[in-house]
């Protein structure tokens, strides 16, 4: 029997992230000039960095808008990637920059003007709250399709939380829980020391579940 952290953790399920001497190739040969490169590794990163984004923002306009903003900044900054951390770590590290950075700008921006919009309670809610309230329903008597049912909606009920987190917290737990990544990468990713990595991740975990479980109540009553 799964505890309740474990399923979270399924809800949000990782994905892995190869590495290989090809994106060794291309880097150099982008660092040599060569514009085709860019393209190559455009290619071969552009679903995975917008992924990172979506489940950052949960809008795919602002998401594809973000992972654009992450390349150029990849391509800006391509000089101080020195190949001592794995590519794929350095491009999600500016990839979540970008995306933190607008997230706590629109939090400010937003912050006198939340009672208006509604109270949403955390950078991506109202759009969260969009996504959930076109989410599709389910009937019918079969087990096997109430099941679908009820995993779906408790997919969408751990998305929907991850939404409303703290943008760090939320980032901490779309690297480890989403993306897989061991603590080490993860320290590499955010600057920060792994003991810091587990206690956020901690944290964070137990936010989200205590988030998790309101809306649980919240739907039952």
């Amino acid at each position: 029997m799964p505890t309740n952290e474990h399923k979270l953790r399924l809800s949000l399920s990782h994905e892995d992230v190869p590495e290989d001497a090809e994106d060794v190739r291309l880097i150099e040969a982008a660092k040599n000039g060569d514009q085709s490169a860019w393209s190559a590794i455009i290619r071969r990163h552009q679903d995975r960095l917008f992924s990172t984004c979506l489940r950052m923002v949960r809008d795919r306009d602002l998401a594809a808008d973000l992972t654009q903003d992450s390349f150029i900044k990849i391509i800006q900054g391509v000089e101080s990637f020195d190949g001592r951390s794995k590519l794929t770590t350095w491009m999600i590290r500016v990839t979540m920059n970008v995306c933190l950075s607008k997230l706590r700008s629109e939090k400010l921006r937003r912050h006198a003007s939340l009672e208006s919009l509604g109270g949403g309670a955390g950078a991506g809610s109202l759009s969260s709250r969009r996504r959930a309230d076109g989410r599709e329903s389910g009937s019918g008597g079969e087990l096997e399709a109430g099941s679908h049912v009820e995993a779906h909606e408790e997919r969408e009920r751990v998305l929907r939380a991850l939404a409303d987190l703290d943008p760090d917290q939320r980032a901490i737990l779309i690297l480890c829980d989403c993306r897989g990544l061991p603590y080490e990468q993860i320290a590499e990713v955010l600057g920060v020391a792994v003991g810091t990595v587990k206690s956020r991740v901690f944290r964070a975990r137990t936010a989200l579940r205590d988030a998790v479980e309101g809306m649980e109540r919240k739907d039952r009553s």
